[in-house]
């Protein structure tokens, strides 16, 4: 059996930061290794060399985790007050703060993304998050209900129970807090399992989780390869609800697993997010925002405004005017450089999945405006590095206009009017985010309600809060999260209903 010193090795990151990395099983407040000892190489998408190989669960090793988190959820943690639970996610979120550099080193070392996006964006996201949802522990309360003289009822809301969270690469800290927040803060039990490409900075958020005071089995985490270990926990008995954010086709394959005791589901999933920009529009604001939109995180976001509509009146313009933007501020480089805006991909398989896009794009007749290519400025050559690709006049038949490629690769089409606009938005499985430009405030409203998504942003793109819901439509997903409908997510309402007469 290993000890606990077998289940974490010295590393030294790229900045210089030394720091102890677990690779083990963070199961009932204890790391453990794997039943069969298999472990899964972390790659560094910088250079493609591994930085460290950490222990992959097999199904037994679920079954220790969920049974785990059932004993904690009939024991210390049932009997735990609410106001103690806020106290206890408060202190998580305080931790975080205090090691934010740390987490930051770990997720731009083993995912790819700017530093100074990690440490002043991601990081402020999880510890906001945890923050905000360590503040409803205690305010959430069933209600009266009003019937007749005879009869008094009222509702309960109770966890759900143990909960299965399976979070993807693009954002491994962020959408950890996304998931555990109202998960913790409505008294549920939790495994986690982090994305196989990037377990790093999960596995030291494990150690602020036992550190915050969290009794054992409350949060476990449990790397592992999907097909394994995520599986495992969807057709797992003892799961009571699964919680998913990744493509629509494994989100399909969890539905199908976890009807096996029809789970609760929360799912987040794939897009091909509309923006549309009309002639009446600040032309500068639509074109820095577009920009982020689709080029921030280097395109690997799911709501990702990667389909830009503009009108006729204004395409040609527009197009130069982002060209021009992208020139400007994308610059590709190590991701711990001060001045770099786009790192790598997070891995080799998307570094192709894109390439391979923008072959589909050439051979489609869309137009190739700018990119298109592998970068191999950086360092000695190797990494995932893709230029930002920018496609014109795309037809909304093509794939590129149909297709979901997350990566920094975007395409323009243009439209006559409104009618043609929404029609071209909604002309699509996805319906996540969506964004609209014009300074005719009635006409925003109007498309804002004639959009098929689960959200809209008038005359900006990206900037979600978590005070606010996120979710989809369609095929991107099914569920909320952030804001007071997490909360819904992760509790059941349950009803009681009082005889005070005796007429019967």
């Amino acid at each position: 059996m290993s000890s606990q010193s077998d289940l974490a090795v010295q590393l030294t990151a790229p900045n210089g930061r030394v720091y102890s990395q677990p690779i083990g099983l963070f199961i009932n407040n204890e790391w453990v290794a794997s039943s069969k000892g298999d472990k899964i190489a972390s790659i560094n998408p910088t250079d493609e060399s591994e930085i460290v190989s950490v222990h992959a669960a097999e199904p037994e090793d679920i079954d220790k985790a969920v049974n785990a988190a059932r004993a904690a959820l009939k024991g210390p943690w049932r009997d735990i007050s609410s106001s103690e639970r806020g106290d206890l996610m408060f202190k998580l979120s305080q931790l975080v703060e205090q090691n934010k550099e740390l987490l930051a080193t770990i997720e731009t070392w083993d995912n790819g993304k700017p530093y100074s996006v990690a440490v002043n964006e991601d990081l402020a996201e999880v510890t906001n998050t945890l923050k905000y949802y360590a503040g409803w522990a205690d305010k959430i309360h069933g209600q009266t209900i009003e019937t007749t003289a005879a009869k008094l009822a009222y509702t309960i809301r109770e966890p759900i129970g143990v909960c299965a969270q399976i979070i993807p690469w693009n954002y491994p800290l962020a959408m950890a807090a996304w998931k555990l927040g109202p998960a913790l803060a409505t008294g549920n039990t939790i495994i986690l399992k982090p994305a196989e490409q990037t377990p790093l900075s999960i596995l030291v958020f494990a150690n602020l989780i036992k550190e915050a005071g969290f009794p054992p089995g409350v949060v476990n985490i449990v790397n592992g390869h999907g097909r394994v270990a995520g599986a495992a926990l969807a057709q797992h008995l003892g799961v009571d609800k699964i919680a998913f954010t990744g493509s629509t086709g494994t989100a399909r394959e969890i539905m199908k697993m976890a009807a096996v005791n029809l789970k609760n589901i929360t799912l987040e999933t794939g897009g091909k997010s509309p923006l549309l920009v009309f002639d009446d529009a600040d032309l500068e604001q639509a074109v820095k925002w577009s920009h982020l939109g689709i080029f921030s995180n280097m395109g690997q976001i799911c709501t990702a405004t990667s389909r830009i509509l503009v009108q006729e009146g204004i395409y040609d313009k527009f197009v130069e005017a982002f060209k021009k933007q992208t020139l400007e501020t994308s610059k590709i480089g190590d991701p711990f450089s001060d001045e770099t805006y786009q790192g790598p991909q997070v891995t080799k398989a998307q570094y192709e999945r894109v390439l391979s896009y923008i072959e589909t794009g050439k051979s489609e007749g869309a137009t190739l405006a700018m990119g298109g290519e592998a970068y191999k400025n950086v360092g000695n050559g190797r990494g995932f590095f893709i230029s930002p690709t920018i496609f014109t006049n795309v037809k909304s038949d093509m794939r590129v206009f149909r297709e979901e490629v997350f990566g920094p690769f975007v395409v323009i089409a243009s439209f006559k009017d409104e009618a043609e606009a929404v029609q071209k938005a909604n002309d699509t499985t996805y319906g996540l985010g969506s964004a609209v430009f014009t300074k005719d405030i009635v006409k925003a409203h109007r498309i804002a309600r004639n959009i098929e998504a689960g959200m809209v942003w008038i005359n900006s793109s990206q900037d979600c809060d978590y005070r606010i819901p996120f979710g989809g439509v369609k095929q991107s997903g099914i569920g909320r999260e952030l804001g007071e409908a997490g909360l819904d997510a992760y509790s059941n309402k349950k009803a009681v209903h009082v005889n005070l007469g005796n007429w019967l």
